[in-house]
């Protein structure tokens, strides 16, 4: 315990020494921007560590849950459309969204219907024919609304509340699409789920970038409020330095609940699903349905974690939502960090953020020097795309790192305790 504690120790040293370093380098500036980033980032991965780590699920589609909660931010605490108030449109949606209701809960009856005594193959065949009825007429209530409002006031806008407001409603609404989509996905295996929830995922981001009444689509949205004074306020250090101390509040805040739940009686019983499935449903454990509540909060931490990255870039551009960055770089942040381990989750972030950011600058650096060196030594022209070629550097020094890591320190570098009850 004590050399790991020492480990863990290290590499936290370690870490400062870097970002200390990168503030020399790159300015106090940019280095705040890198630790705020680093932070919304550390947010989602204590999320997917919720799912992966606690739970052995493989949600794959992180960047669906991140877009959806910032879709919230931005929809609480963007500034009011009076045009939009002022039309039709309102009302219009307000039919749609009754349609919806109304359908949704005929459909969820019609779901439960098999218990006053219908047959299952019946009661499905009515559930598809409500759920599809209430699609095509939300969808035909939607048209002329749309139509109205991008051609009257552009988009909806938003309700001009509080940014923590939005957050927490970004978590919200990421928590309750994960509830929606757990209630289908989680008696899947695990590989079925990662393609699921992958699939759901471009689902999303198609939605947002074409539903230009609700989001602007690729016009995109901005600027989005901030919780704190912004740079044209402040300056540029003083409005970063207060942002990152409110995500560091929130990773602390979380951080502190998800370390006290893991260690109460509930945290053993999800220890016990994760290792052994069969034996927590032998003593009587609903196995799905306690992975459906690590589903829902996991992703509720992702979306309010999506929802504070995407105030701090001020624009909601759902086209800037990535596999490779809202995703898999989430992904490699909790493995690498030590998956089941919060510290290491946050750790893992941190690092590998700090390697995504700063590779492309220190690979021109090097670029830059050694086509001077080949030029100079065998009169060799350097090709013309260095930057371009830098930039692409970012992919492989992610994978080497992950190589390096997994050979060294297959659990992650700050692996999960194992826990020993006596």
């Amino acid at each position: 315990m004590k050399a790991l504690d020492l480990r863990t120790a290290g590499l936290i040293g370690g870490l400062i020494v870097i970002v200390a370093l990168v503030f020399a380098w790159q300015g106090n500036a940019y280095g705040l921007r890198m630790l705020v980033e680093a932070s919304c980032l550390a947010i989602i991965a204590l999320g997917l560590n919720v799912q992966w780590g606690y739970a052995g699920l493989f949600n794959a589609g992180v960047m669906g849950f991140i877009a959806i909660g910032a879709f919230g931010a931005m929809l609480i605490s963007f500034p009011v459309n009076p045009v939009f108030w002022d039309s039709a449109a309102p009302g219009l949606l307000a039919h749609m969204g009754f349609i919806i209701l109304i359908g949704g809960t005929i459909t969820f009856l019609l779901s439960r219907s098999n218990r006053y005594g219908v047959p299952k193959k019946l009661r499905t065949l009515l559930t598809v024919i409500a759920g599809a009825t209430t699609y095509l007429m939300a969808e035909s209530a939607l048209e002329p609304a749309a139509s109205l409002i991008e051609q009257n006031s552009g988009f909806i806008g938003g309700f001009g509340l509080p940014v923590w407001l939005g957050w927490l409603f970004g978590g919200i609404i990421a928590g309750a699409l994960a509830w929606f989509i757990g209630r289908i996905t989680l008696g899947l295996r695990s590989d079925y789920l990662a393609i699921a929830t992958l699939g759901i995922a471009e689902i999303v981001k198609a939605f947002l970038k074409n539903a230009d009444w609700a989001t602007r689509g690729t016009l995109t949205v901005s600027p989005l409020p901030w919780p704190v004074p912004t740079a044209m306020e402040v300056g540029f250090i003083a409005a970063r330095s207060a942002y990152l101390c409110i995500t560091a509040l929130l990773i602390v805040v979380i951080f502190v609940l998800l370390q006290r739940g893991w260690a109460s009686p509930w945290g053993r019983m999800m220890r016990a699903i994760r290792e052994n499935e069969l034996a927590a449903e032998a003593v009587g454990k609903d196995v799905n349905r306690r992975r459906l509540e690590m589903f829902v909060l996991g992703n509720f931490i992702v979306g309010v974690g999506g929802a504070a990255l995407i105030s701090f870039g001020g624009i909601f551009d759902p086209s800037g939502f990535s596999p490779i960055n809202h995703t898999f770089l989430v992904l490699i942040m909790v493995v690498l960090g030590g998956s089941g381990n919060n510290l290491g989750a946050i750790f893992g972030a941190l690092l590998v953020y700090v390697i995504w950011t700063m590779s492309e600058p220190a690979a021109l650096i090097a670029f830059h020097y050694g086509a001077s060196w080949l030029q100079s030594a065998f009169d060799i022209t350097p090709p013309a795309d260095l930057p371009t070629r830098a930039l692409q550097m970012r992919v492989f020094v992610i994978g080497l790192t992950i190589i390096l890591v997994l050979r060294f320190a297959p659990k992650g570098l700050i692996p999960e305790r194992v826990m020993k009850y006596e």
